[in-house]
């Protein structure tokens, strides 16, 4: 049984990671439709073997079909989501447009699927924000054995999260023949990010923390447990693919290093990646591409009782973005959420 699926952003950074997860994972697609904007028409995009033509997203008629993967951003999101899912299609949508909706499940397959029920109200489910998806899927295994009372995280984000223009500018910035002292460009980001870091994510809010850490702090309690604590400092840094996460965590009982290794390579979505020498942990480089969450730098955090330290890498345009997206969809499909499942 095959499944209609349209992509509305397919030609961006995440659309297209979109269209090669669901072909690599021989998602049982029975029509791929990518859909743009209007200045998009026509764009080819890959999809497995075949080659698609981008359509237009304002007069593409939904009926028929069953899931729409929205990754055109939150002002498009708000608009189209509610009559997309009027028409009978599931809209999975990774802007942060819906994350906060009570009627709208967060998910992260790993982490909470049974939340996925609540879909129908709206027929819109949302994805996480990158840096919360690889953060839950390694907190889950370890909340449900020792309960976490209280999270520190700090974030080393890489410029594809914020789309291919950012992208571009570390990459002209970085070929330029640069020198230490040397004004450059900045024009996607407040300040230099070639051989830089900007302690900015997204906009301050009134407490001085930015959005992108009120994200962390909001999402964390709506997908996992809404008892956490949770302080998060995010940067930008000069990778291009690629988000790592510094986290201190605090349980509510003793976790030892080597029980957290256990539970966590038995969990799914996770690799372990530890070995106290030179060279034994992930980097971003080594996690692009790849569908897992790694951890590695398990410690214990001893400057708080039943304290655990980590680091944590994982690719931001997979499992923060496409892969969680598909993952979603595969999991509705595995609980026959679908009418046309069901029938």
């Amino acid at each position: 049984m095959g499944y209609k699926v349209a992509i509305v952003g397919a030609t961006g950074n995440v659309g297209r990671e979109m269209l090669n997860v669901l072909a690599d994972r021989k998602f049982p697609v029975s029509e791929l439709v990518p859909l743009a904007s209007r200045r998009s028409i026509g764009t080819q995009v890959s999809f497995g073997d075949t080659t698609l033509k981008c359509r237009d997203l304002e007069t593409f008629d939904f009926k028929g079909t069953d899931f729409c993967l929205m990754s055109a951003g939150s002002a498009v999101s708000k608009e189209w989501s509610p009559r997309i899912g009027a028409q009978g299609a599931v809209v999975i949508d990774n802007s942060s447009c819906w994350r906060y909706d009570q009627d709208v499940p967060l998910i992260v397959p790993e982490v909470n699927a049974d939340a996925i029920s609540g879909f129908s109200k709206k027929n819109i489910i949302a994805n996480p924000n990158c840096s919360t998806a690889q953060m839950v899927v390694a907190l889950k295994p370890l909340h449900d054995a020792a309960t976490i009372k209280r999270v520190i995280v700090s974030t080393y984000q890489s410029v594809s999260g914020a789309g291919k223009d950012a992208m571009d500018e570390l990459w002209h910035q970085t070929k330029g023949k640069y020198v230490p002292g040397q004004e450059v460009d900045a024009k996607k980001f407040p300040k230099q990010i070639a051989f830089n870091c900007i302690p900015q994510i997204d906009v301050f809010m009134e407490d001085g923390y930015t959005k992108e850490e009120w994200k962390m702090l909001a999402e964390t309690k709506k997908i996992l447990d809404p008892k956490i604590k949770l302080s998060a400092t995010c940067v930008r840094v000069p990778v291009f693919v690629g988000h790592s996460e510094s986290l201190n965590i605090e349980f509510a009982r003793p976790m030892p290093p080597e029980e957290a290794r256990e539970i966590l390579r038995a969990a799914p979505g996770i690799q372990v990646i530890d070995k106290r020498e030179p060279g034994g942990y992930i980097t971003p480089v080594e996690a692009a591409g790849e569908y897992d969450t790694f951890v590695s730098r398990i410690r214990e955090d001893a400057t708080v009782e039943n304290g655990l330290a980590m680091w944590i890498v994982s690719d931001n345009l997979l499992k923060g973005a496409a892969l969680n997206a598909v993952q979603i969809a595969e999991a509705m499909i595995e609980r026959r959420l679908l009418p046309k499942a069901a029938a």
